[in-house]
């Protein structure tokens, strides 16, 4: 072998080594440094170039960023033996990664105790506590409604809101204090834990619903009341009104009969008033006129001999003879 193939072979190899010996980490990770299985030094924070002993010292490196926890949604009764399903979600990091490193080893044993400590603690707060307080954070908060509905405070439980001592961010506060010692004895540090979504259980739905039912029945019932008492306080003053016209009315109309029979009789005096004839001829008419009212053709009259009408027809008679 020749000189200078010597030399690019030992400059081959010379560059093997130094690729295999260096090694950059990244602005985003953080590395341990182990020498069959075993860390070796002082874990590497600083980005940049850095050297290990080639094929015995290997790197294992881990995210410097914030990671998500996003937990299964879980089955828990609330304090008043209320089941609800609980979607937990939570940011976390690794703040000491060569005890993370001789703990969990790797993101997937991390997740996998973030899971159990995390649930397990979510599990007890819920526990711990009624509904409305998982649900609710806002101690003052009032309900909204709807203007046309009216007042309805009093009324049951419509627009009426069950006063909360703690609220859902205290709990979520409780579980962090209670889950980040836990994580911390595994180089993690808890930044934050929230319940993402609380469901109520598929029993519970059934009675949810049928309370909301309840309330709306009772609400439309209200209405009704209303409706029906506005309508008879309507028909009453119609009532009224039509009773005042129909009298107003009739009271007018008499007026006018009472004048017209009055004007009628007075121009009847002076018209039949004037000669002893007349006065005769006015008693024939109105005879006539009362026959008309009183016989027709199938009428049987029995008059006394004393009655005007027998003597009216007797004369009447002893004419025609």
């Amino acid at each position: 072998m020749s000189v200078s193939t010597r030399v690019w072979l030992l400059i081959v190899v010379f560059a093997f080594l130094l690729l295999q010996s260096v090694f950059t980490v990244n602005q985003t990770e953080q590395v341990i440094i182990t020498q069959f299985g075993k860390p070796v030094g002082e874990p590497i924070t600083s980005p940049g170039l850095h050297f290990k002993i080639p094929f015995t010292q290997q790197i294992n490196s881990f995210d410097k960023r914030y990671l998500a926890w996003d937990g299964p949604m879980v089955e828990m009764s609330t304090k008043d033996k209320t089941y609800v399903q609980v979607d937990t979600f939570a940011r976390w990091r690794i703040t000491q990664p060569m005890q993370y490193y001789l703990r969990l080893r790797d993101e997937r044993s991390a997740q996998s105790r973030l899971e159990d400590i995390l649930g397990s603690e979510t599990r007890t707060a819920i526990a711990r506590h009624e509904l409305i307080e998982v649900v609710r954070s806002d101690k003052d908060r009032k309900p909204l409604q709807d203007e046309s509905l009216g007042p309805l405070t009093g009324e049951g439980t419509i627009g009426v809101l069950r006063p909360i001592r703690v609220g859902r961010a205290a709990i979520e506060k409780d579980v962090f204090d209670a889950a980040a010692p836990k994580l911390a004895e595994f180089g993690i540090e808890l930044l934050d834990v929230r319940f993402k979504r609380i469901n109520y259980n598929h029993q519970v739905l059934e009675r949810i619903h049928q309370r909301m039912i309840s309330e709306r029945l009772q609400i439309a019932q209200r209405f009704r009341s209303e409706g029906e008492g506005e309508a008879a306080r309507i028909n009453g003053n119609r009532d009224r009104d039509l009773n005042e016209i129909e009298s107003t009315a009739y009271k007018r109309v008499q007026e006018i009969q009472g004048e017209a029979d009055a004007k009628a009789t007075e121009i009847y005096a002076k018209a039949y008033g004037q000669k002893p004839e007349s006065a005769e001829f006015y008693k024939f008419l109105k005879s006539m006129e009362t026959y008309r009212k009183v016989i027709d053709g199938d009428a049987t009259i029995v008059l006394s001999t004393n009655s005007d009408l027998f003597g009216l027809l007797k004369r009447v008679e002893q004419k025609n003879r």
